[in-house]
């Protein structure tokens, strides 16, 4: 599984913005879609919230992509 870190320069990022800035969907529109298709993991547990808060620390699994995240808030 590929490991990938994301900087953030704000306090959160949402779920889907997130799955957006990625290019693991092409519109804000999909992410309801790609969460209900697809596995995603928020710190080991299924998420499916589209506007989920992510905070530093937090780790998100895209298991149909192999790719997991970890979320690094930088000033």
């Amino acid at each position: 599984m590929e490991k990938k870190i994301i900087e953030i320069h704000d306090q959160f990022i949402t779920l889907g913005q997130l799955l957006k800035h990625e290019s693991i969907i092409s519109s804000g529109g999909m992410a309801k879609w790609y969460l209900s298709e697809h596995v995603v993991k928020l710190n080991g547990e299924f998420e499916q919230r589209r506007g989920k808060k992510l905070y530093n620390g937090d780790v998100i699994e895209l298991v149909n992509e192999q790719l997991m995240i970890t979320i690094v808030q930088t000033d």
